[in-house]
């Protein structure tokens, strides 16, 4: 493909970009006889061609329309495009849509996808300042930008040069992982070098493995799984702490607690994970007194903040922050709910030596002069792979195209779009039952039994739930607490508007109605 081809090629993939995203808006608009139709304003006559949000094919369907060996001679792009809309769009899960209410949203924009577009055109991998300059520089600026942002302490910013205001060189800083469970996995490296690097006898592996052999990292029976699997790859112990059975928090009192009966069986607490919106239920952990429990101990706080921690820019959520200048790390996905396109997880820590110690290795061909200078910020030494993709130079599209405005105005829609659907649900409360306060743009409900029903609450929420993904119209995901099953209803999309939400209240009400006549 020469520049002539793709110039026409890329064209054409835009204006098919861009069409999508049209059909995808005017998906799912339900009207109160049920039948699903279009906006006038998209130009898009009604009533469409419905797309499920949840795709519908069966798992190994793809292996019967792609040859099992790769061709031998070149395919044309009309081959390969259309291939695209046969084989590859009905296996794809749109999560897109404005009718995706499940798990969290995965925000994507349009200057999201032009940055990805100019980051595949660089190319670079850029693992130390020198490859290319400009990937580490920006990346610390949109740190900066994001952290002051959001309300993060000036601790927590990026800077070769500057100082603290007390004169103290600067320490922390940002940079973009890859998820915020990647981000969970190097704060729990970080932390057991820390402890190893604290208590060892002497500088054998011998000593330090028998530091690690004791080490045991908490989160709470609500924290994401990553942090589990990051304590597996770390190859210390994890401890799930119990939760308020009414707010689904974990309290600092139960961390204290939970520190000494370890030490006294002779383990070394050395990690936790406070979460800022539960994946669950949006619950938010009582991070000032996690960090005076973690403090006395000298156990690391690390705050994940994935989908919560967009709505951070909104002041009137900030108290959320309460508690996070005493933490060691802080991360959150722009990629969620800050119209960032996947993958992009900002992390900041308080003090970069710790990432360095556990995850510097310099081989000869790594070397050079600007990295041995102390001047620059070689990112390889911040995260678990060598190389690493431009992802600030979407960060910079994003927020330079929608201002800090349009990016509030964006989370305070869906969390009004939240509201609505609430209020749909305490306006029926012998069909629904509210589990959860709503928590920003989250809320969990389970469907209430008739009398003398032949459905348990927690059969006839499954049943619900199946019903509605199956329709095909919205999709949702279901979630335990407490023994209690539930509902999720998450608003988030780019493309979702209140029409949207009002026809997925009709949705619920009409499956309910038909799985409730069976």
């Amino acid at each position: 493909m020469d520049p002539k081809e793709f110039r026409r090629i890329g064209h054409e993939t835009v204006e098919r970009i861009a069409q999508f995203y049209e059909q995808l808006a005017a998906q799912g608009l339900e009207q109160s006889d049920g039948t699903s139709g279009s906006t006038s304003s998209l130009g898009v006559p009604a009533p469409i061609p419905r797309i499920p949000v949840l795709s519908q094919v069966q798992p190994g369907y793809l292996a019967t329309l792609i040859p099992s060996e790769a061709p031998e001679t070149p395919e044309p792009w009309s081959a390969i495009s259309s291939d695209i809309e046969q084989k590859i769009m009905p296996g794809i899960t749109h999560w897109q849509s404005p009718n995706f209410f499940a798990f969290f949203p995965s925000n994507s924009s349009f200057p999201g996808i032009l940055g990805e577009m100019y980051s595949a055109m660089f190319n670079s991998i850029g693992f130390n300042w020198q490859t290319s300059p400009a990937y580490t520089e920006l990346e610390q600026i949109m740190c900066n930008w994001l952290a002051k942002a959001i309300g993060l302490g000036d601790a927590f910013l990026s800077s070769s040069t500057s100082s603290l205001t007390d004169g103290r060189p600067q320490l922390g800083g940002g940079i973009i992982q890859g998820s915020a469970s990647e981000a969970i996995v190097v704060a729990i490296i970080a932390a057991r070098q820390k402890m190893i690097d604290a208590l060892k006898t002497d500088e054998t592996d011998d000593a330090a493995m028998a530091v690690a052999g004791k080490l045991i990292a908490y989160g709470s029976t609500q924290t994401h799984s990553a942090t589990k699997k990051g304590a597996m790859i770390a190859g210390v112990r994890f401890r799930a702490l119990e939760v308020d059975p009414v707010t689904f928090s974990l309290h600092g009192e139960t961390v204290t607690a939970a520190i000494q009966e370890d030490l006294a069986n002779g383990l070394i607490p050395f990690y936790i994970t406070a979460t800022i919106g539960t994946t669950s239920s949006g619950a938010v952990d009582d991070i000032p007194g996690i960090v005076q429990a973690a403090s006395e101990y000298n156990v690391w706080v690390n705050v994940d903040a994935a989908w919560a921690g967009s709505a951070l820019v909104c002041a009137e959520y900030r108290h959320l922050l309460a508690g996070v200048d005493g933490v060691d790390s802080f991360s959150f996905n722009m990629h969620k709910w800050m119209l960032t396109n996947f993958d992009c997880s900002p992390m900041w820590v308080k003090n970069r030596k710790y990432l360095t110690n556990a995850l510097s290795i310099s081989p000869a061909f790594l070397r050079n002069a600007a990295s041995s200078s102390g001047l620059i910020t070689d990112y390889r030494d911040w995260q678990l792979p060598l190389g690493r993709r431009f992802r600030s130079l979407k960060i910079w599209f994003v927020v330079r195209t929608y201002g800090l405005e349009g990016i509030r105005a964006h989370i305070r829609k869906h969390i009004q779009q939240c509201i609505i659907f609430e209020n749909h649900l305490l306006a029926r409360p012998n069909l629904y039952k509210i589990v959860t306060q709503r928590s920003l743009a989250l809320i969990t409900f389970s469907i209430v039994p008739p009398s003398e029903s032949k459905w348990s609450a927690n059969d006839l929420t499954n049943a619900v739930c199946d019903a509605i993904n199956a329709d095909g119209e919205i999709l949702v995901t279901h979630t335990v607490l407490n023994g209690v099953d539930v509902i999720r209803f998450v608003p988030g999309g780019t493309l979702t508007t209140d029409a949207h939400i009002v026809g997925a209240c009709r949705v619920f009400d009409r499956v309910t109605a038909h799985v409730l006549s069976q």
